[in-house]
């Protein structure tokens, strides 16, 4: 399997994919904490499974997302990814902070990276450590400049209208990426966790490495306040990736849905 059908792909994506925004209403409607559980399905197969949490710590948002092959595939292509990403506390119109810290620290297949982003506001600059290849770069960014994971949670406080595009600017440890995303349609889904009205998203990626473009993707949001990702699917070079919600602690007052 290559690497960008790998159960990464979830972890990742999720947050690159929905990456866009517009200046908010109002305040970020998603609950913290959140836990949200993903399977994620190769061709109709199995193939790992994500979760993504959001927890405060202090005047901190954290968010940690986690991607584990499934043990079948484990033999021939493991993957053991973690993401995290810590915010300062924000103020409008950036309600859920800005970026403060970036960490990867992915393991899939023989590829392998450990590299650590630190964004520095008042110079509007971004250091960024590979540790495996212990080099070090320095790159330039914007007052609204996200990584990869933490643009998705920004994204989830904003209103959207179908048949409009929106922008957000994103760093991927290497560059410096304006990220435009479509919105698509409303539309009623059954997923495993019953019926949902849903926006359909489709993000139009341009970033490097693992998030190449191989095929369109197309992410169902639920069409409410919270919009919570219930599904995401893709073409990649070889057959196609779902990532289906199947758990977790998101729905206020419920423990579990």
């Amino acid at each position: 399997m290559n690497k960008p059908g790998s159960a990464v792909f979830l972890a990742m994506a999720l947050a690159v994919c929905a990456a866009l925004t517009v200046m908010p209403r109002c305040a970020s409607a998603f609950p913290i904490p959140e836990r949200l559980e993903f399977e994620i399905s190769y061709t109709g197969i199995t193939a790992g499974r994500a979760v993504q949490e959001v927890t405060l710590e202090g005047n901190e948002v954290r968010i940690v997302s986690i991607a584990k092959s499934a043990n079948w595939l484990r033999v021939f292509f493991p993957v053991d990814d973690r993401i995290e990403s810590a915010l300062i506390s924000g103020a409008p119109p950036l309600y859920i902070g800005v970026p403060r810290l970036y960490r990867e620290r992915i393991h899939e297949g023989w590829t392998r990276f450990q590299k650590d982003a630190v964004f520095d506001r008042e110079k509007l600059e971004v250091h960024t450590k590979d540790l495996l290849k212990k080099s070090e770069t320095t790159n330039g960014i914007t007052k609204r400049t996200y990584d990869t994971l933490s643009s998705f949670y920004y994204f989830r406080s904003v209103p959207l209208q179908v048949g409009a595009s929106y922008y957000i600017d994103i760093f991927d440890c290497k560059k410096l990426w304006n990220t435009e995303v479509q919105v698509l349609r409303r539309e009623v889904i059954e997923t495993p966790l019953g019926r949902f009205k849903t926006v359909v998203i489709k993000p139009l990626l341009s970033s490097e490495g693992i998030f190449a473009r191989t095929g369109d993707m197309f992410i169902w949001l639920t069409d409410d306040e919270r919009r919570i990702p219930v599904q995401m699917k893709s073409k990649v070079r070889v057959g196609s990736i779902t990532a289906t919600l199947v758990g977790g602690t998101y729905w206020p007052n419920k423990k579990q849905r």
